[in-house]
């Protein structure tokens, strides 16, 4: 397998025909038979790699390619479209938050990991969105059965199960209930991740805006989340950013498996069997 063929391979688990802007390949390899793969990868961890006989690293989050987390932040544009929150709407709760990104690109040193790679040849690419994507779709999924099966669901009833989904209740971060009170009924949810980053004030209110009465994020500031608990719209779940990164990360590494590659993880990826 080779490098393009692994890129394929995330796109389709997680339904893209295109590359995204958070996600590239920066030193191509082939014949690749083991793989190290971590959320974040610097650069001494390209040099164990290139010691241990490694044929690529694969990296979660973003190191070149940060220069593209704008627009892949603004792709929350069609997906709170798709859940029914207005076009104009959608568009104003992206416009600050991805004109800000795209500020921190200017300060950004996006090309040291990247160049070191190319110098020590280590074959070397990050797979951010289509990660994410695949976790966002499972968490959902989840959230969407047990809102099914008990219609009166609770915010405790509700995070005690995404605490029981295997890589967050083996992190060492649980799944928290932020804004709401335990026992109120969770209503309408719907899991915001994937697209970037956190949607910080602006999607979630434009998530209760449109009807939801639960926004969940991977993360949030607390700066946003006291911005969020003051105006007092909806309830707001946070399930934490290793662990969830992880059941997306997952399922990409066992078809890797499947394939006759080797896999090994490093930099906090939480590695269940489902």
């Amino acid at each position: 397998m080779n490098t393009d063929k692994i890129m394929e391979l995330a796109l389709q688990m997680a339904g893209l025909n295109y590359i995204p802007e958070d996600t590239e390949i920066y030193v191509k390899g082939s014949e690749i038979k083991k793989i190290l793969f971590g959320i974040d990868i610097d650069n001494a961890t390209l040099f164990y790699a290139k010691n241990k006989g490694y044929d690529l690293v694969i990296g979660h989050h973003p190191t070149g390619s940060r220069i593209g987390l704008s627009e892949v932040y603004k792709r929350n544009i069609e997906m709170m479209i798709n859940n029914g929150v207005s076009i104009e709407d959608a568009e104003s709760a992206v416009k600050e938050k991805a004109l800000a990104i795209e500020f921190g690109n200017h300060s950004s040193n996006y090309a040291i990991i990247p160049d070191f790679a190319k110098a020590v040849e280590m074959p070397y690419m990050n797979i951010h969105m289509p990660c994410d994507e695949i976790g966002r779709k499972i968490i959902q999924d989840k959230i969407d059965d047990a809102c099914l099966i008990d219609k009166e669901i609770n915010l405790e009833r509700l995070n005690n199960m995404l605490n029981d989904i295997s890589e967050i209740k083996n992190a060492k971060t649980d799944s928290v209930i932020r804004i709401g009170n335990p026992l109120s009924k969770a209503g309408r949810v719907i899991f915001s991740h994937g697209r970037g980053t956190n949607g910080g004030v602006e999607i979630a209110k434009a998530y209760y805006k449109a009807g939801f009465d639960t926004v969940i994020y991977i993360h949030i500031s607390y700066v946003d989340y006291l911005k969020l608990k003051k105006i007092n719209e909806g309830n707001l779940i946070i399930t934490g950013h290793i662990a969830s990164d992880s059941v997306g990360i997952n399922p990409f590494i066992q078809e890797l498996e499947k394939r006759g590659i080797v896999v090994d993880t490093i930099s906090g990826i939480i590695k269940n069997k489902r």
